[in-house]
């Protein structure tokens, strides 16, 4: 919005009278609110110079052992369960893993060639679980399927292109609905 130019006199008393009120109202809340103020920035002030102090702990004590299981005959656990997952992603083969340490990336080998084998994995094989929520739009979609295209090429031409040029008007025909 463009500020008015042309002010006359009436236009100029009104915008007077009105800095003069909001001036006013300003002195009425300091002379009712600012001890307040003051008070309350006062406390603050002189709160941030009291030092922290921290309540101390009771010492814990000393955790009895558990009790001895009864000797029962059972199957060796499988180290799998006795160790707990510390990783998202499954173990990497031991042959890919193999093609770390064969040649260097530069030669398209060693390491670039261990990230594009790793990568053609699916997600699902080399995950436990989606780790991010753009992970669930391609889990367990399975292999891409290529699609042919149908139309002809003029087809797709003549749909694709405006007939109207580039800087005319839109004809009702160009536009998809």
């Amino acid at each position: 919005m463009s500020r008015q130019l042309n002010m006359d006199t009436v236009q100029q008393n009104f915008w007077k009278e009105e800095y003069l009120r909001e001036k006013i109202l300003r002195c009425e809340w300091h002379h009712k609110y600012g001890s307040m103020v003051k008070a309350k920035q006062k406390a603050k002030k002189t709160a941030a110079h009291v030092p922290l102090k921290l309540p101390t702990l009771p010492p814990k004590a000393p955790l009895s052992p558990p009790p001895a299981p009864k000797a029962v005959p059972s199957k060796a656990p499988s180290p799998a369960l006795e160790a707990p997952i510390q990783s998202e992603m499954y173990p990497v083969l031991p042959a890919t893993r193999a093609l770390l340490y064969e040649g260097i990336s530069h030669d398209l080998q060693g390491r670039y060639r261990y990230l594009n084998t790793r990568k053609l994995d699916m997600p699902e094989r080399r995950y436990l679980f989606p780790i991010t929520t753009n992970f669930t739009y391609g889990w367990q979609l399975g292999p891409p399927v290529k699609q042919e295209l149908v139309s002809c090429k003029m087809c797709r031409i003549e749909s694709f292109f405006r007939k109207n040029g580039a800087f005319a008007l839109l004809d009702p025909q160009d536009l998809a609905l």
